[in-house]
């Protein structure tokens, strides 16, 4: 009797049966799991036939899976980048890519968020590195709001640099055919690196990957540590991943749905009175600025048989506390506007709403 509009379960994939059928065959076949690294004995076929799946699905040359997307960004930078070099970060980039910049040693530029004057600015103080990467969310996890890469990338054709881009809240969705960001606003050739997670809308599971030029990914091979002293994903996980892949490939009819679902909460709420962060993403923050209201609207929700989530201080800026509304393929209209109305209740009964 409770509606989820707090996953990231995007697609609905996490529950789809054909998504379930894959894992469990790919369970009896493989096995529970390898007890092992990728280089020691932890690569079966299946391994190696998804990553060539998500090079396939993402148009790049190569890629390689990881435990999470989490590890993903905690490998790359460290690998890629020396003392010589540079990188630059939009300030609201996910917790992931900061820890990952942390641990590399190359020099470190925060450029406000998606302020293009400050990158140019940051891109021109940088031109002393021997190398450039901008660094940024496709879409920004907290805000739903999207990267202007349109922008990123003519900044970094104009001085020498390399865009790395994190598509865990855009991979299967945004785009044409839910390729994510980059297809949304038709930069995909000009991107270097994307990294992004099976996780959320590629069946829900766990597991995540780096995809760009092959001699990149070669050298995360050798020299990314969450790669190498990680046990390889478990084949019921490969399994799902790889089946929600293929479904995506075959048809967009399910990454397109989630436009018109997206746009009818976004409409209906604002009419109602509230404010939606963001824009056109199916991550639907309700701004609400306290973060007892945040909270104490969130329980009555679920009382209304509506699961959310109240975000406040120190997962998002004080004074912008909300409730992060994620919508699904699976969501009927019917269920939309359920919640809704149980927004706009418990809104007038806290005085949200007037």
């Amino acid at each position: 009797g409770i509606l989820n509009f707090c996953a990231n379960n995007y697609l609905g994939l996490s529950s789809h049966p054909e998504v379930i059928r894959a894992a469990v065959e790919a369970l009896e076949k493989f096995g529970a799991g390898l007890s092992s690294v990728r280089f020691i004995c932890g690569t079966q076929s299946i391994h190696k036939d998804l990553e060539e799946k998500i090079a396939r699905f993402h148009q790049r040359e190569d890629a390689i899976l990881y435990a999470s997307c989490f590890d993903a960004n905690a490998g790359i930078f460290e690998a890629l980048l020396t003392p010589e070099d540079a990188v630059l970060s939009d300030e609201l980039n996910h917790a992931s890519i900061i820890d990952g910049i942390r641990l590399c040693k190359a020099n470190k530029y925060r450029y406000k968020h998606m302020d293009m004057q400050d990158l140019e600015a940051k891109l021109r103080d940088a031109q002393k590195h021997r190398l450039r990467l901008v660094a940024t969310d496709g879409a920004f996890s907290m805000d739903g709001d999207i990267a202007p890469l349109k922008e990123i990338c003519q900044l970094a054709q104009k001085y020498d640099a390399l865009v790395f881009i994190d598509e865990c809240h855009a991979t299967g969705f945004l785009g044409p055919n839910g390729r994510g960001t980059d297809e949304l606003l038709g930069v995909m050739d000009k991107v270097t690196i994307i990294n992004s997670t099976l996780g959320k809308a590629l069946g829900g599971a766990a597991g995540g990957y780096t995809t760009g030029p092959k001699p990149l990914i070669d050298l995360l091979r050798q020299r990314s540590r969450p790669y190498l002293f990680s046990n390889s994903l478990p084949p019921a996980v490969v399994g799902c991943a790889s089946k929600a892949l293929d479904l995506l490939m075959e048809s967009n009819a399910i990454a397109q749905s989630m436009a018109a679902k997206t746009q009818r909460f976004r409409s209906k709420m604002t009419a109602a009175g509230f404010t939606i962060s963001g824009k056109d993403h199916p991550i639907c923050p309700v701004m609400l600025g306290d973060a007892r209201l945040a909270a104490v609207m969130a329980e009555d929700m679920l009382n209304r048989g509506i699961y959310v989530i109240g975000f406040s201080y120190p997962v998002v800026p004080k004074g912008k506390a909300r409730i992060r509304v994620q919508i699904s393929a699976v969501h009927s209209d019917e269920d939309i506007d359920r919640c809704v109305e149980a927004f706009t209740e418990v809104g007038r009964k806290h005085g949200a709403l007037p």
